[in-house]
């Protein structure tokens, strides 16, 4: 409780005494040591953080880049597929056809474009005796034999191209299986 002041004292003295006598929260203030290493931590942890968004960018561009660089390496990838049904039609065309000047003719404008598809990196899939499902497509299947045991490749349907490293479309074939 606060005692009431005299009429002897003065108001200063009754103020000072009235404060006295209140609980005093004592505030702590930060020394400057607590200051500057509260600094230091923000400033290590705001230097940490610009390392880590530093190296978030260098990893985008490089993926950017590589991405580019895919993009542009397989540009034409999709223009060749659509360009193979007219080879393909060139080719059933030159089979059924009589030698003349038009089958000359038709000859010609196939060897062109395939001369064109090769530069642009297209070229056919080799297909072996063994089934590569990589590079495959097995339409049907025959039950194996002594000439063709299990896993063989017995007939080329339609023939398959590469589009350099990535099949473009893939050979289609009968295979023996047991």
């Amino acid at each position: 409780m606060a005692a009431t002041p005299d009429s002897s004292m003065s108001e200063d003295e009754a103020a000072e005494e009235v404060v006295e006598e209140t609980p005093e929260e004592e505030e702590i203030e930060p020394t400057i040591e607590d200051l500057l290493a509260a600094a230091i931590e923000r400033a290590e942890k705001a230097e940490a953080e610009i390392t880590y968004k530093e190296a978030d960018i260098v990893n985008i561009r490089r993926r950017n880049a590589s991405d580019r660089a895919e993009l542009l390496k397989f540009a034409g990838f999709n223009l060749s597929g659509r360009i193979l049904p007219v080879l393909d039609s060139l080719d059933r065309a030159l089979e059924a056809a009589e030698e003349g000047p038009l089958t000359d003719g038709v000859r010609l404008t196939r060897d062109n474009l395939l001369e064109a598809l090769q530069a642009e990196g297209v070229k056919p899939i080799d297909v072996g005796s063994e089934f590569d499902p990589n590079t495959m497509e097995a339409l049907t299947t025959l039950p194996a034999s002594d000439d063709h045991p299990d896993g063989t490749v017995i007939d080329t349907l339609e023939s398959g191209w590469m589009y350099k490293d990535r099949v473009l479309r893939p050979a289609r074939v009968v295979v023996a299986k047991e």
